[in-house]
């Protein structure tokens, strides 16, 4: 589709005509006689002409040239553009952060895979979050994991894909053996605070009680709610357990009640498939789509234009007066042979 960007400039259009008719009436004029074939007789006779006389060389070719240049360069000057197909992109209006629990617990095998075999905690928890993950279209996406500490895994990102492959290089207790849960919420605090979305939710999965964080997680949990953060919690381990295994469903459920989210049990992989399952139909997102239609400019080809038919007709009209200069110097060679006879 064409357009103009500046489609105000062809109100010049006329300004020759204009600046002619204000011009021409104040030019001195002189009467003159128009004699067919002035040049020939003035190469035939030998004399010279006196002051005035001239050739008239413009034409109606030459103002037809000079009219089409000029409509040209106004063209240019309005800038056509060429409207390409339209662009949409997605632009994240939601930022999720995935919280995953590296401890050395889970390495225990009372959980599932795909096929129904037997397998550990970690390797399922990475099967239902890779399948969660495909499905977060339109979000930004990032992962804190958290042992004895707690560390960006991923930053915040739509490259869905990435995330997704680092969640496959996780491994029990690449972060240490212990559960550092509110170190890990403190980590994830920090991160929102860089990002400029309005919606801001965390998904923290945990097999254990917190044993290591620097930070309570009731406390970390009070601050997260006061900047808008929701935490959804998710307890995968068995709440009959003892020791450092137990899971603490009583201070999760409290971190979930504090910031506006939900707790979820889950103590084998269908009950996990579940609670994702859940919150993807719980937290709707929201896509905004940007679309935008590229310009591709088009005034070089009416200034080329302009140029070519300027440049055109002054090589053919000084090529069409040299052939009737060479053609009237043999005319007038012939007569003069002829006068010598």
């Amino acid at each position: 589709m064409l357009t103009w960007a500046a489609p105000w400039c062809f109100a010049i259009l006329p300004l020759p005509l204009i600046l002619r008719a204000v011009l021409l009436p104040h030019s001195r004029t002189r009467d003159s006689v128009r004699v067919p074939m002035f040049d020939v007789l003035v190469t035939t006779s030998g004399q010279t002409p006196g002051s005035g006389a001239s050739i008239a060389s413009r034409s109606i070719a030459a103002a037809v040239v000079l009219t089409l240049a000029w409509i040209a360069i106004v063209a240019a000057l309005a800038q056509p553009q060429w409207l390409l197909d339209p662009i949409s992109r997605d632009v994240a209006t939601r930022d999720l952060l995935l919280a995953v629990d590296l401890s050395g617990s889970m390495e225990t095998e009372d959980f599932t895979d795909e096929s129904g075999k037997k397998t550990d905690r970690m390797t399922a928890t990475k099967q239902v979050l890779d399948s969660f993950l495909q499905s977060r279209h339109g979000d930004r996406v990032g992962m804190v994991v958290f042992g004895n500490g707690a560390f960006v895994q991923v930053p915040f990102t739509q490259d869905l894909d990435v995330c997704r492959e680092l969640l496959a290089d996780l491994e029990p207790r690449m972060a240490g053996p212990k559960t550092a849960l509110g170190d890990a919420i403190g980590l994830s605090i920090n991160l929102f605070d860089r990002s400029e979305m309005e919606s801001k939710v965390l998904i923290a999965m945990t097999d254990g009680n917190d044993t290591g964080s620097r930070v309570p997680p009731a406390q970390a949990a009070k601050i997260a709610a006061n900047k808008g953060i929701i935490i959804h919690t998710i307890g995968v381990g068995d709440p009959e357990a003892a020791g450092e295994q137990t899971l603490d469903e009583t201070e999760l459920k409290a971190i979930a009640s504090e910031t506006g989210g939900q707790f979820f049990r889950a103590q084998d992989r269908d009950a996990l498939q579940s609670v994702y399952t859940k919150l993807d139909a719980m937290d709707t997102r929201t896509v905004e789509t940007i679309s935008h239609r590229p310009r591709k400019a088009l005034y070089p080809i009416p200034l080329a234009a302009s140029l070519a038919l300027s440049v055109g007709y002054q090589t053919l009209a000084m090529a069409w007066a040299l052939l009737r200069r060479r053609r009237l110097v043999a005319v007038a060679g012939s007569e003069s042979m002829e006068v010598a006879v």
